[in-house]
């Protein structure tokens, strides 16, 4: 099968991949920026609060996608590298019906208890109708917003790069459109907003089962919806949970990080947390980037590694690691250069502007380590060492991240929290590279006549 796999220029492989992933990060940044934008033109601080409410739920759900999408991500492209297509195929089966599953789980203990879950996001009395009517249509969702947060990953594992990104990009955009009519023209508030997500997830999976359905009937020996083909074993359950935990835990241990980074700024007042809001919306640009490319390369790393081909996975991490942190440079002498006409577009006042724009120079810094430290943190996950992702995650947004701010807060107040992230990021870029040097010291490079058994 002549796909990007087995591409020989190791760069063209790198930007075939990541540069699609990348361009779906920067669609999800964009209907998610929409959500909000729409919701706060009904000027109602309810309806605002209750997006912002149910954020973390929405997160949640798409976590269980990443137990299945970014677990079987790892495991199939391993075994397409092993030439190894029939536990491609049963694996690909298997994850399909597990989201599916776990949609209707979700969907069923949402509706039943709503009320309760509502009530843990922190709902109060002014918004807990809003906040409901949001959940309502988001749980009803559930099951499309994991098969469609799952495929896109799955897709990648498979090299179907295009059709990733396409699927990727065609949900946001309908959720965007659907925003504006639901929300402006319909004036149904936080339901239109919910609605507008699960109908872009929705469109998305179709999309997704509509290209497994042709590429099936084209004799695609990799791709089957067939229920005959679930035959889980307890291998190959394993080796997907293993990974996927991990990666979906990631998620959650980011959303830990900015609660409690959002109150150490709270002490300060809203102004300070109005002035972060914007530059963390600035500063996610080349954060979701950076993660696109790295989830993007993924597969082929994973690809090399099941092939024995040690080299090509050393040279497409050293590749991808550089643009990476090229990127990043990028945006920190934009973030330099243009930090304070940045915050104007979004703000008005002088001192919020100027307030936003030193924060967005800040932040900027730590823009060229996340080359350094996505990649390693997906080098592990696409070599099924979900657990020294999930280390390197848990240093950055606990052992590292939350002392830093408590000792910079109190060296230099608020100057001190905003600079935790760029001094943290720029220790863990340090101890990523001492992991992957130790780790690629052990991964050999495998001779050609011997890559067959290699693993």
């Amino acid at each position: 099968m002549a796909t990007v796999f087995e591409e020989k220029n190791i760069s063209k492989a790198v930007l075939r991949m990541g540069l699609p992933a990348m361009l779906g990060q920067l669609t999800t940044l964009i209907y998610n920026i929409a959500d909000t934008f729409f919701v706060s033109l009904t000027k109602e601080p309810a309806m605002i609060a209750a997006v912002t409410l149910c954020t973390p739920i929405l997160l949640i759900i798409m976590s269980v996608a990443s137990v299945f999408g970014m677990g079987g991500n790892s495991v199939i492209a391993r075994l397409l590298g092993e030439d190894k297509n029939t536990e491609v195929r049963k694996t690909l089966n298997f994850c399909l019906y597990a989201m599916v599953l776990s949609g209707i789980m979700i969907l069923l203990a949402g509706i039943l208890f709503m009320e309760p879950i509502a009530g843990l996001s922190g709902a109060d009395a002014e918004n807990m109708a809003y906040t409901k009517d949001y959940l309502k249509y988001v749980f009803l969702g559930a099951p499309f917003i994991i098969l469609s947060n799952g495929l896109v990953h799955l897709f990648r594992s498979m090299g179907f790069i295009k059709e990733s990104t396409i699927g990727l990009a065609l949900g946001n955009s309908i959720n965007i459109v659907f925003d504006f009519v639901f929300i402006v023209l319909l004036d149904w508030g936080t339901a239109g907003a919910a609605l507008a997500t699960s109908f872009g997830f929705f469109c998305s999976t179709v999309y997704y089962l509509v290209c497994m359905i042709g590429a099936e009937r084209k004799g695609n020996q990799l791709v089957t919806l067939s229920v005959k083909q679930f035959a889980p074993h307890k291998k190959m359950v394993g080796s997907v949970i293993a990974i996927g935990i991990p990666g979906a835990l990631i998620t959650v241990l980011l959303s830990v990080s900015n609660i409690v980074l959002n109150n150490f700024i709270g002490i300060y007042g809203s102004d300070a947390v109005a002035s972060y809001g914007i530059a963390y919306k600035v500063d996610m640009v080349p954060i979701m980037l950076s993660v696109g490319l790295s989830q993007g390369v993924a597969p082929l790393i994973g690809y090399y590694y099941g092939a024995g081909k040690r080299e090509r996975m050393s040279q497409a991490m050293k590749t991808s690691t550089i643009y990476g942190i090229f990127l990043g440079a990028i945006f920190l002498a934009v973030f330099c250069l243009l930090g304070t006409n940045l915050a104007g577009v979004f703000l008005h006042d002088e001192s919020l502007i100027h307030q936003a724009g030193y924060f967005i120079r800040m932040l900027g810094l730590s823009a060229p380590m996340l080359g350094i430290i996505n990649m390693v943190t997906g080098y592990f996950q696409a070599l099924g060492v979900a657990v020294k992702s999930l280390l390197i995650t848990i240093m950055r947004n606990v052992v590292l991240f939350i002392p830093a701010v408590i000792v910079l807060n109190r060296l230099w107040q608020l100057n001190g929290v905003i600079a935790a992230q760029p001094v943290v990021e720029t220790i863990l870029a340090i101890i990523c590279i001492v992991m992957y040097a130790k780790d690629s010291g052990v991964q050999k490079p495998v001779s050609p006549d011997r890559q067959s058994d290699s693993r």
